[in-house]
């Protein structure tokens, strides 16, 4: 049952990132909407075109959490945890055509622009808004990553770039993205205001593009890794290894495989030696009771165990998986 709820509660606090991010955004778009229009900066267009990108891949991303939890079927024996990857893919692409081509688009346009009214408070005073509200959905997604990386003992950065979860690696970087968004759009209003050269906010609308489109091309990559059997890390495997050898039905592994097959989901195959020498029929149910219990784990979707070749190596810790 703990495993149980562990799952369910990982589910539920990822439902709950994208839920503050979405709510959060939305709010956030409509606000610089209208300070673009009443502002015409380049600038908070690029923002609003951003905020609109952030707050429709939200909605893939609660499908994507909704879909990748269904459990296991006939046609799909290893569960659909890899549709999280595909919903994520589209936020990804959202994000690269609605947020970074629009502002990169509107932002060569507007550097031939001429000087024109421009009320400058109201675009400080959406931005200082934008800025509080995607503070507390960063800082829900940081929460978050900061107690995922503490169970296996990585930097929250580095978690984050690796993690089998699509929806709070997105939300992490598209958060991240829109706070230093924030401060370009600011900076180039603020050149604009001093200057009077609509340039600077130009320049700042294809930052923000540029911007956009590097997180982008990010999430498209790390997606396609995992659609494509993204292998667990060393350090993952070592443990999963150690965990198979401390079983005292198993006497050696001579083959290992894990691969993610959903968010914090792992499909494992593994060759092992077992204690004693029954009949056929009798390792037959035994290793049937160690897939059983090792599928017992929350994140192993499916185990899958064989007999080892006669004169096969036994593995050891540490040791990389095989081509």
């Amino acid at each position: 049952m703990s495993a149980l709820n562990t799952e369910a509660d990982q589910q539920s606090e990822s439902t709950l990132t994208v839920l503050v991010a979405l709510v959060a955004n939305l709010l956030i778009a409509v606000a610089k909407s209208v300070a673009a229009v009443l502002t015409g900066s380049a600038s908070i267009v690029a923002e609003a075109a951003h905020s609109w990108a952030d707050t429709g891949n939200e909605v893939f991303l609660l499908v994507a959490e909704r879909r990748a939890a269904r459990p296991a079927d006939e046609g799909h024996p290893l569960g659909h945890g890899r549709e999280a990857y595909v919903w994520s893919m589209f936020a990804a692409f959202g994000l690269f055509t609605v947020g970074a081509v629009v502002s990169i688009a509107h932002g060569i346009q507007q550097l031939t622009a001429t000087e024109g009214e421009s009320d400058y408070l109201v675009g400080y005073i959406v931005l200082a808004v934008a800025f509080v509200f995607e503070g507390i959905s960063f800082f829900q997604a940081l929460r978050q990553t900061r107690g995922a990386a503490s169970v296996v003992d990585l930097h929250p950065l580095r978690y984050i770039t690796r993690t089998s979860n699509p929806t709070l690696r997105a939300v992490f970087l598209e958060d991240f993205a829109a706070l230093v968004g924030l401060l370009i759009a600011g900076a180039g209003i603020a050149l604009h205001q001093v200057t009077g050269n609509p340039l600077y906010d130009a320049i700042g609308s294809i930052l923000v593009g540029v911007l956009l489109g590097l997180v982008a091309v990010f999430l498209i990559e790390r997606n396609r890794d995992f659609l494509t059997g993204q292998v667990v890390s060393q350090p993952t495997r070592d443990r999963a290894l150690a965990r198979l050898l401390s079983t005292p039905e198993i006497e050696s592994v001579t083959f290992l495989h894990l691969e993610f097959v959903g968010p914090d989901r792992i499909f494992l195959v593994a060759a092992v030696d077992l204690a004693g020498d029954e009949p056929e029929h009798e390792v037959a149910v035994r290793m049937q009771a160690v897939e059983d219990q090792l599928e017992d784990r929350h994140f192993i979707e499916r185990a899958l165990l064989t007999l080892s070749k006669p004169g096969a190596q036994p593995l050891q810790v540490g040791q990389a998986e095989p081509l």
